[in-house]
């Protein structure tokens, strides 16, 4: 058999080996020069001089840390910090305060809003490193521990519990948005038959392949592949209609069979391969309730249920293949 013998491989994180990121937020250019200049080094500064800006900035680089100036016109920093951890996407960046402003109530008030530190004016560039340098340390450690709670130990794709997630977040996206969405149930076909013939050794290292397989073949950033549970994967796919998820589908499993794993027991082919069901749906907004928690679960659970209907008429269909369909409007 092809199958070369795998040890399990490490878990796929995506902590990127790159310089800090830190976005500085302030109204005054010489205070952000100053940071600039304490930072440029050995750090990615990034540079915004109203509320504004800094929330798109963070929303679209998530920098590692924000330090942000308290008293700023129009939205001032106490407002940014508030939006910054009401956002799914931006509320575990650290923020510090940088203020003119040492009395207690001004620092509880900060912290309430969730805060990690304080820094006074003027800046002293050794203190404000430290600080930065501890706070950055632990976001790391964060990150790395919140990332193996989401990976699947065996596969290094995320895992159920991850792609649950997600798929409700982007579901209730494509709802606000009006937006296409589709995911990809598949399944390895005859897997028992090819434990039974190889081994469960064996079994897993073909689970990894196949795991490994559709993960390069995903391209865009926002799509992601999940083990689902057993031999059976699922790909989330934002932003893509039926006939261009099924043309993912068959990528996916064109992907699969290139790796030429023999599987002598599959009465689909000599070597491994999958079967994918399909499901995709575009948002509507006009539903009224349907942005509700209530109704964002019951609407990631139907397309989870009619992709796994279609993955079931592939199956009937004699394996190795994809089918797709619709569901109705969100």
């Amino acid at each position: 058999m092809t199958t070369q013998p795998l040890s399990t491989p490490g878990l796929a994180l995506d902590i990127e080996a790159r310089p800090p990121r830190l976005l500085v937020v302030d109204d005054q250019p010489v205070n952000i020069q100053a940071l600039y200049q304490a930072f440029s080094a050995d750090h990615q500064v990034l540079m915004a001089t109203n509320g504004e800006q800094a929330l798109k900035l963070a929303a679209s680089q998530k920098p590692d840390l924000v330090l942000l100036d308290v008293v700023m016109p129009g939205m001032d920093g106490h407002e940014v910090c508030r939006r910054l951890k009401a956002d799914e996407a931006t509320r575990d960046i650290p923020v510090i305060f940088v203020t003119a402003h040492s009395d207690e109530a001004a620092e509880t008030q900060g912290l309430a809003l969730g805060a990690v530190d304080f820094i006074s004016k003027p800046v002293n560039p050794t203190i404000v490193r430290a600080r930065v340098k501890t706070h950055i340390t632990l976001k790391t450690q964060s990150d790395l521990l919140r990332q193996w709670v989401y990976m699947d130990g065996l596969t290094g794709v995320h895992n159920r519990r991850y792609f649950d997630e997600r798929l409700a977040s982007e579901w209730a996206r494509a709802v606000r948005n009006r937006a296409a969405l589709s995911v990809v149930l598949l399944d390895v076909d005859f897997f028992k038959r090819y434990n039974d013939h190889y081994g469960h050794q064996a079994g897993d290292a073909c689970l990894r392949q196949v795991a490994s397989s559709l993960r390069l073949t995903l391209k865009r950033p926002g799509d992601m592949a999940a083990r689902y549970g057993g031999e059976e994967f699922v790909c989330l796919l934002p932003d893509t209609d039926l006939p261009c998820a099924l043309n993912v589908a068959r990528q996916l499993g064109a992907a699969v069979e290139a790796l030429r794993v023999d599987h002598a027991a599959s009465s689909a082919a000599a070597v491994v391969t999958v079967s994918l069901g399909v499901c995709s749906t575009v948002g509507n907004t006009a539903g009224g309730t349907l942005g509700s928690n209530a109704a964002t679960q019951e609407g990631a659970a139907a397309l989870l249920r009619e992709a796994d209907a279609q993955l079931y008429l592939a199956k009937g269909s004699g394996r190795n293949r994809s089918c797709g369909g619709h569901l109705p409007t969100l």
